[in-house]
């Protein structure tokens, strides 16, 4: 399955990740509403701080440094929580194909 932006399929791969990473904002609207998620003020803090990492390292960060890097970011946030809350199908995982970006290195985002 593609994803369709502006006339055009966006080729993707394995669990629906895009195969090449996308930063417009239309496709994290096409995706989240794909993975039946209404996007808050939250769910984007995450995607632009995980595209900001896949611009710096050319990939996702995973789970654990994520809710560390967003803890040091935003201390008053329990983010293990709240990323389990934003994204319940696997965060690292499910951030990032949301956030239009390709599949996270390793297994289930550890």
């Amino acid at each position: 399955m593609g994803y369709i932006l502006n006339g055009e399929e966006l080729e993707t791969g394995e669990e629906d990740f895009l195969l090449e990473a996308n930063f417009s904002d239309e496709i994290v609207e096409i995706i989240a509403a794909a993975e039946k998620i209404n996007l808050t003020d939250e769910h984007w803090q995450v995607i632009n701080y995980l595209r900001d990492k896949y611009r710096e390292d050319g990939h996702t960060p995973n789970f654990r440094a994520m809710v560390a890097e967003l803890d040091e970011m935003h201390p008053e946030t329990d983010w293990k929580k709240k990323l389990y809350e934003l994204f319940p199908s696997q965060p690292a995982r499910q951030a990032a194909r949301v956030s239009g970006l390709t599949k996270p290195y390793g297994k289930g985002g550890y």
